[in-house]
């Protein structure tokens, strides 16, 4: 099993930044992807950034510019640097990882169990 756990979240004025960081434990082989997703209060879950293993990154149009995703592999850690943060940006945020507990299990997907993020006006 793979465990992540979230940190960082917290309340913030808008205009102020927050650094979120997930750490990965348990027993597996291999993280592969790992990531961001978010929800806001009455929307859908929705993926904010993730970061392939070897540093390539894929950023929600909505953060660009804003957050920044990146990754330890020997820390099996992953970091979101938000930035000019907007009450939009409100939501549980979720690290998320794709991992394989064995050279020949496939790999499969977990998720934190969240942290709250709150931007204020």
């Amino acid at each position: 099993q793979v465990q992540l756990v979230e940190s960082g979240g917290g309340l913030v004025q808008a205009g102020g930044s927050l650094r979120l960081s997930c750490a990965a434990s348990g027993s597996f082989f291999r993280i592969n992807d790992m990531g961001w997703y978010r929800q806001a209060p009455g929307k859908q879950r929705e993926s904010v950034a993730v970061i392939t293993r070897d540093g390539r990154t894929n950023t929600a149009d909505s953060v660009k510019g804003r957050f920044t995703i990146s990754r330890d592999n020997a820390k099996n850690t992953v970091y979101l640097q938000m930035s000019s943060l907007q009450p939009e940006d409100t939501g549980v945020y979720y690290c998320y990882a794709r991992a394989q507990r064995g050279i020949m299990i496939p790999a499969e997907d977990y998720w934190g169990k969240g942290t709250l993020v709150t931007v204020s006006s």
